[in-house]
């Protein structure tokens, strides 16, 4: 039973790898002036420590992964700001 579930493992592989899919992506660590550069990108805007901290925790394992953590998360950021002065703007037009 056990053969008969490894052989279609590997079949559907290979069915899988013929298709055509994306390969895999292979995550790289991280180095230390990477991390230093993660860090300056985070300290663009106020962030909390909590964010910054799990962002090289990510980095860590891998450094692509932390850098769209990174992105995502200061991209919301600016966009929550933009919200609050457009909301604030329209406030005192009103």
């Amino acid at each position: 039973m056990t053969y008969c579930a490894i052989s279609n493992i590997q079949l559907n592989l290979e069915k899988t790898q013929q298709i055509g899919s994306q390969p895999l992506e292979t995550s790289v660590l991280a180095t230390d002036n990477d991390l230093v550069a993660l860090a300056e990108k985070l300290s663009e805007l106020e962030v909390p420590l909590k964010v910054l901290l799990q962002a090289l925790a990510i980095a860590a394992y891998d450094k692509a992964a932390a850098y769209r953590y990174a992105d995502n998360y200061l991209n919301n950021l600016k966009k929550q700001e933009q919200l609050l002065l457009e909301s604030s703007s329209n406030l005192r037009d009103s």
